[in-house]
């Protein structure tokens, strides 16, 4: 099963710059030091935000959690990075009731790469 409305997900520039891309933030701070490591950067947000919106079509969802708000999508696969490389990544989808459209929560590698 590939992740509902796949082709409309969202993934806010906020998200890359502040969470998944910054070395500042608490939690995202590992997360920035992958994605970095494989050339990705702030100054270019949206190749990282292309790359797991292409994430989501490619690869099929491997598991799907209920929430009281709405369901979460998680899929695995490789993206491709900027330095030609392609680490495997698990990226998690949320798709409110309300809304059709799925948003990216988080994104981290699945194991660790060189």
């Amino acid at each position: 099963m590939n992740l509902p409305n796949g082709d409309k997900a969202q993934v806010p520039q906020a998200k890359i710059t502040e969470y998944l891309l910054s070395l500042a933030h608490e939690d995202g701070r590992s997360k920035a030091q992958f994605f970095l490591h494989f050339g990705y950067s702030i100054t270019e947000w949206q190749r990282l935000a292309t790359a797991l919106q292409e994430h989501a079509q490619q690869h099929p969802v491997t598991k799907i959690e209920d929430s009281p708000f709405g369901k979460r999508y998680i899929i695995e696969g490789t993206i491709k990075a900027p330095d030609g490389r392609t680490p495997l990544v698990r990226a998690i989808w949320f798709i409110e009731d309300e809304t059709e459209i799925p948003r990216l929560v988080t994104a981290y590698p699945l194991r660790r790469q060189t």
